[in-house]
């Protein structure tokens, strides 16, 4: 009875590890597909293959970069994960690993900001397919003093400022959003 307890045991924790593993993949896959690029406060994990010791979890710095074993101080600033995959394989292959298997994955995304008339301003942790309205929600909702048409967006991957024709536009990580007040 215990063998067959034990074997069950086992089989489950089986299949666990392997939707961690498929579930972390497809959130790699996404990343690699939408073009995302990373920026301060990004969480990201870096996976070596059959070396644990170089596989960690690390916060990007507010300079865009982090520490990484052999290879020092990485800027890893306005990079997609492709990119860094390639970088870190590059920085590996040769006089430390033979033919290094790496992969990057975001864990957290940066914040998004959102300001002005909404009940509770501040940061807050960005979700894909997060839309303008659900920000706002997250923020406590509109005041009685906001304006509902005069929303304002800077995204953090340009200098632009864009006002939003609709609170249906999706949210990016690093976005600060600034809802104006109304005079009626």
């Amino acid at each position: 009875m215990q063998r067959i307890i034990i074997s069950v045991v086992l089989v489950l924790l089986t299949g666990l590890y392997c939707a961690q593993l498929a579930a972390e993949d497809q959130a790699v896959k996404q990343a690699l597909r939408s073009g995302y690029q990373l920026a301060a406060g990004d969480l990201i994990r870096v996976h070596v293959f059959g070396e644990e010791e170089l596989s960690t979890e690390v916060r990007l710095t507010d300079a865009g970069t982090f520490s990484y074993p052999f290879l020092g101080e990485v800027n890893a600033q306005g990079m997609t994960i492709s990119r860094l995959q390639e970088l870190l394989t590059a920085g590996l292959k040769g006089d430390f690993l033979v033919d290094p298997e790496v992969t990057v994955s975001i864990v957290e995304y940066r914040n998004f900001f959102v300001n002005g008339e909404v009940e509770q301003p501040g940061g807050y942790p960005f979700q894909p397919g997060l839309t303008i309205r659900k920000a706002i929600a997250l923020a406590g909702g509109f005041t009685e003093r906001a304006s509902r048409k005069k929303v304002l967006v800077i995204h953090d991957s340009g200098p632009t400022d864009e006002v939003v024709s609709g609170l249906s536009e999706t949210v990016l990580p690093g976005d600060i959003i600034t809802v104006d007040d109304s005079f009626f």
